[in-house]
């Protein structure tokens, strides 16, 4: 596991600048979520795990948390480092989400945005009952492309042409372009919702509470190509195949954009529970 763990965190090396730049925030009837229904307040000691630059990181410590920001990719921890270290409640950590370092029973709520498909399942959650205070939450968060949107669909096409680690987007069920019968064996196990991988084995008796929030957003042909090129999967400028993606993305902008803008339909998926 180690090794799948190195190589899993190594795929954004070089990406820090194109994520915290392009990449979306969460909405802030989300955070306004957090704070009025599940009880993040000023006072509460987070654990964001898997935090890369700090995009969610820097919404909870406007809220006033103290946040531990776990992160063992170096160019992102760096990036963070240097973007939060105004907020006096900040603390960046450098180990792997399964072994974090923090001390036991110490944090109120965990949070992990973007991250959790790259989790040892079984190992992260004994983490994370070792490290949360008695009645601890975790909260699982996901920026997700609206599957049946035509740009989402095309967008995947070309995904899956020229990016041969593309599997689905993260926290969607990637079966965009496919045929009826490829989408029901691309689908997860459990059919009745859009959940993670592994959702329901992860929370405590299998329960959480499920809420999504709309998250669309429109961005220019830089902002639409940066996006798409903060992903994992993404080829690098050295890569054979980043000019037929570059300029596939480009076409696909042109195509679908009005006065230089692209929409951009997504939605915010979270998932909090007791493990």
């Amino acid at each position: 596991m180690e090794n799948q763990e190195i190589s899993s965190f190594e795929k954004f090396t070089d990406k820090a600048e194109l994520y915290a730049k392009y990449r979306p925030h969460y909405p802030d009837e989300f955070i306004e979520y957090l704070c009025d229904d599940i009880g993040i307040s000023p006072y509460s000691i987070v654990a964001d795990i898997g935090s890369g630059t700090g995009i969610l990181s820097r919404q909870l410590l406007e809220q006033g948390c103290k946040v531990y920001c776990i992160e063992p990719n170096s160019s992102m921890r760096r990036h963070a480092e240097h973007t939060l270290s105004g907020f006096s409640n900040f603390v960046s950590v450098n180990p792997m989400a399964e072994h974090t370092g923090l001390s036991d029973e110490s944090i109120d709520f965990i949070t992990v945005a973007q991250a959790f498909h790259w989790f040892d399942l079984q190992k992260f959650r004994q983490e994370c009952q070792r490290i949360l205070k008695p009645g601890g939450k975790v909260i699982l968060v996901w920026n997700s492309k609206v599957e049946d949107d035509p740009v989402t669909m095309e967008r995947e096409r070309i995904c899956r042409e020229c990016c041969p680690d593309f599997k689905g987007s993260a926290g969607g069920q990637g079966t965009a372009g496919l045929g009826n019968a490829e989408r029901m064996k691309a689908r997860p196990i459990d059919r009745s919702a859009e959940r993670p991988d592994n959702c329901t084995a992860f929370f405590r008796d299998g329960i959480f509470e499920m809420k999504e929030f709309v998250n669309d957003f429109y961005g220019d042909l830089d902002s639409f190509l940066g996006g798409n090129l903060s992903s994992s999967y993404a080829p690098k400028k050295s890569d054979g195949n980043y000019t037929a993606f570059v300029e596939s993305l480009t076409g696909l902008f042109h195509r679908y954009s009005k006065d230089g803008q692209l929409l951009t339909r997504n939605v915010t998926r979270s998932y909090v529970g007791e493990v």
